[in-house]
């Protein structure tokens, strides 16, 4: 029986990382288990754009041919995350007629009202983007929500809410660009903070209300879950890099050495513990108080009971957690990454991303016809139309 591998690269501003993973068949259970990982310094990049592919293509190879030497296995095919400031998700509603004369609901209703909700987007939201991810939020039939299966029921009129995840048209051509010059086939392009949702966070989490923030070197990007799928995702222009140039500036030591200050390696030189806490803490804030303001304006402020889960490199400052909690008024933790038999903490939570792609490979074959899957070449033909409808696939992943 040939072994079941799958791939995923993370293309970040700070770095390049891939994994290779394998599905292990038991008799009674299926399991994961990463085989091989590699990284490298993100070179042609800033805030998540790449500014030149040759140099993004070169440290995904450095990164792809770490990964295979741990693996002793050739990736040929991987999935590849977008972030950056240029990802944002839209919300769009629409209604449909039922097309059918005894006025059950079909699968083509469905399709027909997704399609007329992307319609309604306005154009000046969707200019120069593609829809990448499209993710049905709520139903109704007949002025009335519906709780789980649509399909079979009776309605005069359907409707649906839906999250469209969008990125800069350029950037995606330039991502697909920098990973085929590297001589590896894109399979298909999600959302970061999408990936990193599916080996962080429970079901209890997503059926509750949590909101998962990533920070990471050049920008803080968040998605929030209800009822067991995304409703909200946006990115912001700030990092963990903002931190090193303050720690810099306030303490008047070179970058290098700011940037162990900040992850508590020992410096070379003294400095004031409550001027280096108030500088995080500033910063730090900052990131909170644009996620106050996001949950401010979808109406979810202080209302997810499963509170906040922090990943990235800056989830590990010692002051994240307790500021998170204090800003936004939610419970707060540090991402457990759920991935094979043990959750581990602390600097695997900045893997999250290239983990949860590579389960996502594991489960894409066979829900190929649903979600809505479509070769590159049609892709890049296409409108603004995306990549992918992440219909019911929350409730399928782990943990």
């Amino acid at each position: 029986m040939a072994r079941q591998i799958a791939a995923g690269i993370d293309i970040g501003t700070y770095q390049v990382k891939a994994v290779i993973a394998e599905e292990l068949q038991s008799a009674d259970r299926v399991t994961h288990k990463i085989i091989g990982r590699g990284t490298a310094e993100s070179r042609g990049m800033h805030h998540g754009y790449i500014t030149s592919s040759e140099e993004v293509s070169s440290a995904i190879s450095e990164a792809i041919n770490q990964a295979e030497k741990t693996a002793g296995q050739k990736v040929k095919r991987a999935f590849v995350s977008i972030g950056g400031i240029g990802l944002s998700g839209i919300i769009s509603t629409a209604s449909i007629l039922i097309s059918r004369a005894d006025l059950e609901v079909t699968e083509r209703d469905k399709e027909e009202a997704l399609r007329a909700a992307e319609a309604a987007i306005p154009q000046s939201l969707t200019q120069n983007r593609k829809i990448i991810n499209t993710i049905p939020v709520e139903y109704k039939v007949d002025g009335k929500p519906v709780w789980g299966r649509v399909e079979g029921m009776k309605a005069q009129k359907l409707e649906v809410k839906a999250l469209f995840i969008t990125c800069l048209e350029h950037h995606l051509e330039d991502l697909i660009r920098a990973v085929e010059l590297s001589g590896i086939e894109v399979i298909d392009i999600v959302a970061a903070p999408i990936a990193a949702s599916f080996v962080t966070l429970t079901k209890r989490q997503k059926k509750a209300g949590c909101l998962l923030a990533n920070i990471g070197a050049e920008t803080l990007s968040i998605v929030v879950f209800e009822n067991g799928i995304p409703v909200s995702l946006e990115v912001f222009p700030i990092g963990s890099t903002d931190i090193t140039n303050d720690i810099a500036l306030g303490l008047k030591i070179p970058l290098d050495e700011a940037e162990n200050v900040k992850i508590g390696a020992s410096p070379r030189t003294s400095f004031s513990k409550k001027k280096l806490d108030e500088i995080i803490t500033a910063r730090l804030k900052d990131c909170f108080e644009m996620i106050e303001a996001h949950l401010k304006k979808i109406n979810r402020q202080a209302l997810l009971p499963a509170g906040i889960m922090l990943t990235g490199g800056g989830s590990g400052l010692a002051l994240a957690k307790d500021l998170a909690e204090e800003t936004l008024k939610l419970p707060s933790a540090v991402a457990e990454v759920h991935f094979g038999s043990e959750p581990s903490k602390g600097r695997e939570s900045i893997w999250a991303t290239a983990y949860g792609l590579a389960i996502l490979g594991f489960n894409a074959e066979d829900e190929q016809g649903s979600v809505g899957i479509k070769p590159l070449d049609k892709i890049r033909r296409s409108g603004k139309r995306g990549l992918r409808t992440l219909s019911d696939w929350f409730g399928k992943f782990l943990p």
